[in-house]
């Protein structure tokens, strides 16, 4: 169904249509300096296009929460768990609901890993529920920066890796993306590189000015009348929009944002008491004033000299304690039994690690498990190792040693999922199928499990083939052992069999 909607009005005064369903098959990218009109054109399209599209914002700072009461956007506040907003965006794809996720009043580092979650949680939708949903990403330079900056490696590459996905494989899973930026220097090339469509507002910088005489194919010398470009005034082109360069103005919008642009208001009549009103504390302000006592006088020389020629103080030796020594084998003892108890929930796959490791140190303090708690890095090591459920000859052999040496060097997440396919590999036991793998790694995703198999391959960690049953082979080479044939497409053999300690 083709479907064309109204951005405004080209320089001859003609309607600038938009391609609709040619946008969700190319993508859309906007730029232009601060007050050249990027979030007013985003809103025409998104006013334009709701009745015919599911529409997704992600609004770093509350600007578009008024298309909820005209065009019935569900507003979803960010300050949630990283979990609750990937459940939620899969909820949202399954039922076709447009919404605005709201990342006002988060730092910066928080919006990245909230808007990593929420995309994450619409790519890994079901095959089922992959309908056409336009993905708007305001200020896209701060979710897909092209340098590090303030924010964690961790935080940026996960933002990073969230808009490239939606910019690079979301096609195929009816996600269009239509991101918005500032300037093209500070947005990751590979993300903006995916747009086949264009709308470039005025800006001032050359290198900017450059990039987008680039992306529109104008000769460089043309790039000079990006400066010229009044608010609201973009150069178009793509398939969706003209095959050609084409100025266009866009038209007005039904909501507004809430919050505008600076306007200049008179300044208010002096008042007779200007001064007493800035000089004299309010009532609220009024507080006893606090004075500072006087620095000691300085230690005359003499004193110091002496002090440092006497005698130091022998300190006598801690008395011994009455308690016998902790006996470590006996607290590795209760430690397992604590972690069999813990895995033994059958949701206990799914819980986050911090929620785990709460629950961990309470009943370390009902079993009186002596000596200090595990700290936090100590209890991932062991919960990965504890979900293998490995026999102790196994656990104690060469192999498996080797085996957790080479897991230390991925990150804790994803750890359990390597030492599972080693178990299974030493042991010679079938590889796990899909389900099992995603259960370990804390998700229902089979394509979740599929990727990290890719991840560890793309390490050289392993090597998956398949046999002439289309049965799953993972081989180890630095382990020198692989798994059985193994149906990739099998149950979760871990929904009744719950795993033991090492």
């Amino acid at each position: 169904m083709k479907v064309d909607i109204d951005m405004g009005a080209t320089k001859g005064a003609a309607s600038a249509m938009l391609d609709l369903e040619e946008l969700l098959a190319t993508r859309l990218l906007v730029q232009g300096n601060s007050g050249s009109g990027k979030s007013h054109l985003l809103r025409r399209l998104l006013e334009q296009s709701a009745p015919w599209v599911q529409q997704v914002i992600i609004d770093p700072e509350g600007d578009f929460v008024t298309l909820a009461e005209k065009f019935g956007h569900v507003v979803v506040d960010a300050a949630r768990t990283e979990t609750e907003l990937t459940r939620i965006a899969g909820r949202i794809r399954q039922h076709r609901v447009s919404v605005v996720l709201s990342l006002e009043g988060l730092d910066v580092e928080q919006q990245m890993r909230a808007a990593a979650a929420f995309l994450g949680g619409m790519f890994d939708a079901d095959r089922d529920f992959w309908y056409p949903v336009l993905v708007v990403v305001d200020e896209a330079q701060m979710f897909a920066p092209a340098v590090g900056g303030e924010v964690s490696d961790e935080a940026r590459k996960l933002s990073l890796g969230a808009m490239t996905n939606l910019m690079c494989r979301g096609r195929k899973r009816g996600l269009a993306g239509v991101i918005a930026t500032q300037r093209l220097a500070k947005l990751a090339k590979n993300v903006a590189a995916e747009a086949s469509n264009f709308l470039m507002g005025r800006t001032f910088l050359d290198i900017d000015m450059a990039r987008a005489a680039d992306l529109l194919g104008m000769e460089r010398r043309q790039a000079e009348q990006f400066r010229d470009l009044a608010r609201g005034c973009f150069i178009a082109l793509g398939p969706a929009l003209s095959r050609r360069p084409l100025p266009i103005t866009i038209g007005t919008v039904e909501t507004l944002a809430r919050s505008t642009s600076p306007k200049l208001t008179p300044l208010p009549d002096a008042p007779l008491d200007a001064q007493d009103l800035i000089f004299t504390p309010g009532p609220e302000e009024a507080r006893p004033v606090v004075r500072r006592p006087a620095p000691p006088p300085p230690t005359p020389t003499a004193d110091i000299l002496a002090q440092l020629s006497k005698p130091r103080i022998e300190v006598e030796a801690p008395p011994q304690t009455l308690f016998p020594d902790i006996d470590e084998a006996e607290r590795d003892a209760l430690i397992n039994g604590v972690m069999v108890e813990l895995l033994s929930d059958p949701d206990a796959s799914f819980r986050t690690v911090a929620v785990l490791y709460q629950d961990f140190l309470v009943r370390c303090r009902i079993r009186r498990v002596p000596g200090e708690s595990l700290a936090l890095p100590a209890f991932k090591r062991r919960l990965a190792v504890a979900r293998v459920g490995l026999d102790q000859d196994t656990a104690a052999s060469e192999t498996w040693q080797q085996a957790l040496t080479l897991s230390e060097s991925l990150t804790d997440d994803i750890q359990g999922v390597f030492l599972v396919l080693a178990q299974a590999a030493v042991t010679n036991a079938p590889c796990p199928s899909d389900l099992t793998l995603a259960r370990i790694y804390g998700s229902h995703s089979s394509s979740r499990a599929r990727r990290l198999l890719t991840y560890f391959e793309e390490r050289g960690l392993l090597v998956v083939r398949l046999d002439f049953r289309n049965n799953r082979v993972v081989a180890l080479p630095d382990l020198n052992c692989e798994t059985a044939p193994g149906d990739p497409n099998g149950p979760d053999d871990l929904a009744e069999d719950r795993p033991a300690a090492e």
